[in-house]
Parts: C-alpha cells; sequence; structure tokens
C-alpha cells in the first residue's frame, strides 16, 4: 500500500516531475506483496562508431597518370577515424536503455569486386614471351580505352540496331564491370569499414572522469592500459541542483526515503575533440530526500 501511495504523492507534486523525475525508492520499502528493497545504481553506455579506411594500391599505380592521366596510390595504407560517438543510460528497470549499436559495415569506395585481391589482366598468349609490367600496364590502358569506345557505340547505336532494351542494358553493364576490373590495377581500391564497440562506465560520486578506452589513428580502439593511443574519456559534470519541491518537512512521520538523480552534462572527448554531449540523470551525484506519504481520510 504504501508504494501506491508513493506514486500517488509523485504524481501530485507536478512541479517537482518538471524539475527531475528520475527519483527511486531508495531502502527498504513495504509493498502489497511484502517488502521490497531498492539502491537506485546508474549505468552508462558508451558508443563509439569508428571507421577503418583500407588504401590498396595497384600492380601499375606507377604508370595511371603516363596512360590514364590520373594519380594513384602508390602504397598501401590503413587509418582510423572516429566517426561519433553516443552516451546513454543502461538501466533496465526504468526502461532508459541505450539505442542498439550500429551493426558493422563495409563499402568499398574504387573499384573493387574482392578486398585483397586486384583483377588479372588476361591477355591473348598468342606467343610465350612475358611482357615487362610496363608493356602490360599500356596494354590494360589501350583495353580500357577500347571499352569506352564500344559503350559509346552501343550508347549511339553504331554498334548495331538490334541491341535495346534488356540486351543493352547487360552489354553495357559487362562493359563497366570490365572496365572497373581494369582500372582497378591503376587507381587500386579504398574499402571503408565503419564498426561501432560499447563501453560500459559506472559513475562514482567522488570521480568526475573516466578513461573510456584509447584510441589510434593508425591502429583502431585500445585498450586503455595502451599508452600508444590517445586517451577517449568520459567528463562528467553534476549540476549540483539540491533543492526539491516533493521533500517531506522534518517533523513529517509517514515518509519514505527517495533517491533523487542528478541531471549531469557527459561528455566524451578524445585528442581535444568533442563528440557528444548529454545531459543524463545520474544517481550517484543526486541526493537522499524524505518523501511525505498523503494521509488518509
Amino acid at each position: 500500500m504504501k508504494y501506491r501511495l508513493l506514486a500517488l504523492a509523485l504524481l501530485m507534486a507536478g512541479g517537482a516531475s518538471a524539475q527531475n523525475p528520475y527519483i527511486s525508492l531508495q531502502g527498504a520499502t513495504e509493498t502489497a506483496s511484502g517488502v521490497q528493497v531498492s539502491d537506485p545504481r546508474t549505468i552508462l553506455a558508451v558508443d563509439l562508431t569508428v571507421e577503418q579506411n583500407v588504401v590498396l594500391s595497384g600492380p601499375y599505380a606507377r604508370y595511371a597518370q603516363k596512360y590514364l592521366g590520373v594519380r594513384a596510390a602508390l602504397t598501401d595504407k590503413t587509418t582510423w577515424s572516429i566517426k561519433s560517438a553516443h552516451v546513454a543510460l543502461l538501466d533496465s528497470e526504468k526502461c532508459l536503455r541505450a539505442e542498439p549499436l550500429t551493426p558493422s559495415a563495409s563499402r568499398v569506395q574504387q573499384y573493387a569486386d574482392s578486398r585483397s585481391e586486384f583483377a588479372r589482366l588476361q591477355p591473348d598468349k598468342l606467343d610465350m614471351t612475358t611482357p615487362t609490367l610496363e608493356d602490360a600496364a599500356r596494354a590494360a590502358a589501350e583495353r580500357i580505352y577500347s571499352l569506352r569506345r564500344h559503350r559509346l557505340e552501343l550508347i549511339t547505336g553504331e554498334a548495331g540496331e538490334n541491341v535495346f532494351g534488356a540486351g543493352l542494358e547487360a552489354a553495357l553493364a559487362e562493359i563497366d564491370r570490365m572496365e572497373q576490373s581494369y582500372l582497378e590495377l591503376f587507381l587500386g581500391k579504398e574499402v571503408v569499414t565503419t564498426s561501432s564497440r560499447r563501453f560500459v562506465v559506472y559513475p562514482h560520486a567522488d570521480k568526475k572522469q573516466y578513461i573510456v578506452c584509447r584510441f589510434s589513428p593508425a591502429a583502431g580502439i585500445l585498450p586503455d592500459s595502451d599508452l600508444s593511443g590517445d586517451i577517449v574519456l568520459l567528463q562528467v559534470e553534476p549540476s549540483g541542483a539540491s533543492h526539491s519541491d516533493i521533500e517531506a518537512r522534518p517533523k513529517e512521520q509517514n515518509v519514505v526515503t527517495c533517491r533523487v538523480a542528478d541531471p549531469v552534462t557527459c561528455t566524451v572527448l578524445s585528442n581535444g575533440t568533442e563528440y557528444v554531449r548529454a545531459v543524463l540523470p545520474i544517481y550517484e551525484f543526486g541526493r537522499t530526500i524524505r518523501v511525505a506519504l498523503p494521509k488518509r481520510k
């Protein structure tokens, strides 16, 4: 019965709800089904979304400018970056769950059908001689220009009057696929993979900063013990609000004990960059108050 009366008291205190609606019973409370023991705690979830960028140079990269007029990456390179961060409450009892993690995703930026292997040129083997790398590059470039000419002929109708509809669409798609496989021999490929990782933080009233993990542009997310990466820091700033309109008077006898969460500003930072700022109710920085129960008529 006391639990129901407390709920009624909280609903009647409209001004307090606008000020801070995150209130929970604290200690032992008698309910209709028995004694309920409550000890409010806050759990924070910090989600980091990172992006891995892998650049693979093509075997004919140094001839790209000579035969195609464009520059290409000459060496392989892998870099990581933090794309975004999210901080939220993990509290099943209050249904304040953090959003689910974004599933990992991968996309290819340039001319790639495979992540690790380039397309291989299939020359017409009319003799047993092996062409030099530059000769092979020249032959691949000639093939690219030949494919482009055939595409133009199909589009303009010069290749034949009977190529139209689904047949024309399939022919153009095949030419595109073949051109891409030759282009990646020069331009290489860039594979971008996005993934998210969740870190759980348990706030303490005497601690305002938490090392979530470490991050390196060369290696991505690292353990917090790896000093080679920059610190990813969760910083909390309590509001210090102490007033509550529903707090019982000192002489009130029929009361229950509640914990009022403090609206805390939570910020995720790394290497001087702020990724997210959110205001969340955290019990550890709040106050314990006595709430008067309404008198029975």
